[in-house]
């Protein structure tokens, strides 16, 4: 193409050289300078332009090259990241997590397998027994013990209420193995005439006296708050736990006293658990829910004790705000089954799983302490290893307002 143009500039250059000569009278020499000055001055125009073009192909295709380096450079950066990501999984724990897993599906399989062998093993009874006359076997229905009620009459325990003479101690909550300190436990306890102290036990009413439980539940949490607020302006951290019933839930004016404190002290309340029965937690209605819920979205939450079963779902129960599930650790030691159809050492973990803390209280020995750590518990309570004391001085602090 190029060639051709070169050719045509060259027929012109000729054309304008005749025309002058014969047309306009130039000489030879003159009509070949005009057309080697009209030849040349085309040869460079066209030089100039198509140096343009050239120029234009050349930055639109360096333009092209520059997007396709930045996306590789943008897949590279994707790719690096991917990478990061794939260097701090940490595979071990998902591993270990792994086969706890199927540790439960082997023993889920196992439980099926045997259920269906008992269920044909009642389907063969039941054809035997009806070749023969039917024969009842009576079993006994176990009936739990009633609590004993307590030794001080409800209108002394509300007199001292009146006087002050209610007081609490605090219950440490120790790590494993470490047995660091972990939280505390505010047990109530009231002062006697003879300057003895009562348990819980001795004063606590078991039926009725709903309104004494309510005073001292809410005494209970302000005393928690000024702990926590003594504790932070130590510059410590201290879990807390205070003891609920359903005799404060079912009442709105001791929920909204509870709810005002909490929400006044908002600060504290990220460290504030609730003891609560797995009997009330169960027993719970609709509006004692509420109650509940409003409190974890105040920053408290729940921890339940005296759990006799570890049969729940517990990605529920961390939904709802339960942060600890306590057992005894005589009982779940002595009888397991009683708790859990998986391993015992597999249940720290499952519920650990779902954000949910297994303590074991009513410690007694250290072989208990030992057992306990096989199973995989990071969390123990008991006289063996601390008793109920009074509330450390550095943090005590002034009481708090009542609460509108």
């Amino acid at each position: 193409m190029q060639a051709l143009v070169y050719t045509f500039i060259a027929l012109a250059a000729f054309a304008v050289a005749a025309t002058a000569y014969f047309g306009l009278a130039f000489s030879p020499v003159e009509a070949l300078m005009l057309a080697l000055l009209l030849g040349g001055l085309a040869v460079i125009y066209m030089e100039r332009t198509l140096r343009r073009r050239s120029e234009a192909r050349l930055e639109r295709a360096i333009e092209e090259l520059s997007r396709l380096l930045a996306t590789d450079a943008q897949a590279g950066q994707v790719l690096s990241q991917r990478i990061n990501a794939l260097s701090d999984i940490d595979a071990g724990k998902r591993l270990s997590g792994l086969e706890a897993d199927i540790s439960v599906l082997g023993t889920v399989v196992r439980q099926v397998a045997e259920a269906v062998a008992d269920i044909e093993q009642a389907q063969d009874d039941v054809r035997e027994a009806k070749k023969g006359p039917m024969v009842l076997s009576a079993t006994a229905r176990s009936v739990p013990e009633a609590l004993p009620e307590p030794e001080i009459d409800l209108s002394e325990v509300e007199d001292a209420l009146d006087d002050g003479k209610i007081i609490f101690h605090i219950e440490p909550i120790f790590t494993l193995p470490q047995r660091r300190v972990h939280g505390y436990d505010l047990t109530p306890r009231m002062r006697l005439d003879g300057g003895d102290l009562a348990a819980a036990s001795e004063f606590m009413p078991v039926r009725g006296g709903e309104r004494i439980v309510r005073r001292i539940e809410l005494m209970a949490l302000e005393e928690a708050v000024v702990l926590s607020q003594r504790a932070r302006g130590n510059k410590v951290t201290l879990n807390l736990y205070a003891p609920l019933s359903r005799a404060t839930l079912g009442d709105a004016a001791s929920v909204n006293q509870l709810a005002a404190l909490l929400e006044t002290n908002r600060a504290a309340a990220t460290v504030i658990n609730f003891a609560i029965s797995e009997d009330d937690w169960r027993a719970a209605t609709g509006a004692e829910r509420q109650a509940m819920s409003s409190m974890v979205r105040r920053g408290a939450a729940f921890s339940i004790v005296n759990a006799r079963s570890l049969r729940s779902d517990f990605s529920e129960l961390s939904s709802l705000g339960v942060k600890s599930v306590r057992v005894d650790a005589s009982r779940f030691i002595d009888q397991p089954e009683a708790f859990t159809d998986i391993h015992t050492s597999d249940i720290a973990s499952f519920l650990e799983r779902s954000g949910i803390d297994l303590m074991a209280v009513g410690i007694r020995s250290e072989d208990q302490i030992i057992t306990l750590l096989e199973d995989g518990f990071r969390f123990a309570q008991g006289h063996y290893m601390a008793a109920a004391g009074p509330i450390r001085p550095d943090l005590v602090g002034d009481r708090l307002a009542p609460v509108a």
